[in-house]
């Protein structure tokens, strides 16, 4: 799994305008359920707490999904944030 959470992080938070999309989106209390469409992954949000990160892709008008994995809100927004501060982002914080 940390391969793929890998290859997410390097294809999708390669810039600081993805960055902010993403971000948003997970943190986001009036979104509850949903997909954030990236570059190559869709991040889909089950319910405030639990996401589903894959990669899709349409073959043969077929839509086919693979290397698909859950993750808890916060150790997503961890792994995110923190491989967004190696890259010199802004980095965002949800404050309550």
């Amino acid at each position: 799994m940390e391969e793929i959470i890998h290859n997410f992080l390097e294809t999708e938070i390669s810039d600081q305008e993805y960055y902010d999309g993403i971000i948003d989106f997970i943190y986001s209390v009036n979104i509850r359920y949903g997909e954030y469409e990236c570059n190559q992954f869709v991040v889909k949000k089950m319910d405030l707490f639990n996401f589903l990160i894959y990669e899709e892709y349409v073959i043969d008008n077929k839509r086919e999904i693979h290397t698909a994995f859950s993750i808890s809100k916060n150790k997503l927004i961890k792994v995110i944030n923190s491989y967004a501060k190696k890259q010199g982002f802004t980095v965002k914080h949800f404050l309550c």
